[in-house]
C-alpha cells in the first residue's frame, strides 16, 4: 500500500504545484472529466471551472499534514489531509481536505474534493 499512497500523495501535491496549476493541459490529464470540489469557500466547481480559472489560480504552499490513504476498490481510493494556507497579510487558514482518486484507463485522476474551514480555534486531533 505505501507505492500507492506515495504516488497519490505526489499527485495531490502536484494540483498545487504553480506550474501545473496554471497548465490547462496538465490539469486536464490530472483531473477526472466528470470532477466535482466542494471548496473550501463553499463554491461548487467541475473541471471546466478548474481549468477556466487555470491562468488565475492563486499559488499556494502548503504541507499535507496527516496525509492518509484509504483504499475503496482497487481503482478508487480517499486521501485526507489537513492544510495550512498563510496568507499575504499573515492570515492562517486551516482545512480538512478529502480527494477521492480514480484509476482510468492505467492513470490515477482526481474524481472528487472537498476541502472544509477549520476554525481558527480548533485544535482537533488526527483526521483517521
Amino acid at each position: 500500500m505505501q507505492p500507492q499512497l506515495d504516488l497519490l500523495r505526489e499527485l495531490e501535491e502536484s494540483l498545487l504545484d504553480p506550474e501545473v496549476r496554471r497548465s490547462q493541459s496538465r490539469l486536464s490529464v490530472l483531473i477526472a472529466d466528470d470532477f466535482l470540489e466542494f471548496g473550501a469557500s463553499g463554491q461548487i466547481y467541475v473541471k471546466q471551472d478548474v481549468l477556466d480559472a487555470s491562468g488565475q489560480l492563486p499559488d499556494v504552499f502548503t504541507p499535507l499534514d496527516d496525509f492518509a490513504l484509504q483504499t475503496a476498490t482497487a481503482d478508487s481510493a480517499l486521501v485526507t489531509y489537513r492544510s495550512t494556507i498563510r496568507a499575504g497579510d499573515g492570515a492562517v487558514y486551516e482545512a480538512l481536505r478529502s480527494s477521492l482518486w480514480v484509476l482510468r484507463d492505467g492513470r490515477w485522476q482526481i474524481r472528487f474534493h472537498q476541502g472544509t474551514p477549520v476554525p481558527a480555534a480548533s485544535t482537533g486531533g488526527s483526521l483517521v
